[in-house]
């Protein structure tokens, strides 16, 4: 897991043992200021080897979080969860008594949770999302995620840009809560775009354009939930369902 901080220009690349300290200091950065926006950039980037080659997801991470840092006058803390962290898929985080609940689950569900707005990456395998990211996000119950804001980048070296896995993540984030904004990134041939340390070959104010119109839907959601749930608390009337999944049923008439 990688966390970045604009605020004290910092970049630590952690163990899951050290995801505790992260915690504590995520936590105090998201009380420091009421204009700070918390945002949990999940990839999608599994692969350690080719071919094809080369490997585009990392250039793509840097990428984002570099644009997402540099909004807003430094009032974006950004935090990288990496789905090479994940185990496949045995037990969902809500499954676990509290007591049992491995750290690693624990320590990522409580900084999902303090985030604000989520951006997924993904590639484009079979024409459907990663399996990597969907394994993270798997791994969460809705209520760690509801009542925020998502916004989704693909990417491809070919000439789709991922743009199909896009839109199949779509109503996975609408069924989390975190409904995803309107404007999508595509990243088409991405290794014709981006550099391996995510800087951009060419055209750096077509991309900005680009990028602000989904980011700044991102970030005008994430402040309005943000200052909403102040107010507030959102699973009063829509309390979240953990115990058996005939909660969501609807009433049948036995008559």
């Amino acid at each position: 897991m990688i966390y970045y901080s604009k605020q004290s220009l910092t970049k630590w690349r952690a163990r899951p043992r050290q995801m505790a300290t992260l915690l504590v200091a995520f936590r105090s950065l998201a009380t420091s200021s009421d204009g700070l926006l918390n945002i949990a950039v999940i990839t999608g980037t599994t692969r350690t080897e080719g071919p094809p080659l080369p490997i585009l997801g990392p250039r793509v991470e840097r990428f984002i979080t570099r644009t997402l840092e540099d909004r807003g006058g430094g009032n974006n803390n950004i935090t990288i969860i990496d789905p090479n962290s994940f185990d496949l898929l045995q037990k969902p985080q809500f499954a676990y008594a509290a007591s049992q609940m491995p750290q690693h689950l624990k320590e990522t569900h409580a900084l999902l949770q303090e985030a604000d707005a989520y951006v997924c990456i993904t590639p484009e395998y079979n024409h459907a999302p990663s399996p990597g990211l969907l394994n993270v996000l798997n791994h969460f119950g809705s209520s760690t995620f509801s009542f925020k804001p998502s916004a989704i980048v693909s990417y491809s070296a070919g000439q789709w840009g991922g743009t199909r896995a896009a839109i199949a993540l779509r109503p996975v984030l609408s069924e989390l809560g975190c409904l995803p904004v309107s404007a999508m990134i595509h990243l088409p041939s991405a290794q014709d775009v981006l550099r391996e340390d995510g800087s951009l070959v060419a055209d750096e104010d077509k991309w900005r354009q680009y990028t602000d119109r989904c980011f700044s839907q991102l970030e005008w959601w994430a402040t309005a939930t943000k200052q909403h749930r102040q107010r507030v608390d959102p699973f009063a009337k829509s309390p979240s369902f953990q115990k058996d999944p005939r909660q969501r049923n609807a009433p049948l008439n036995n008559a």
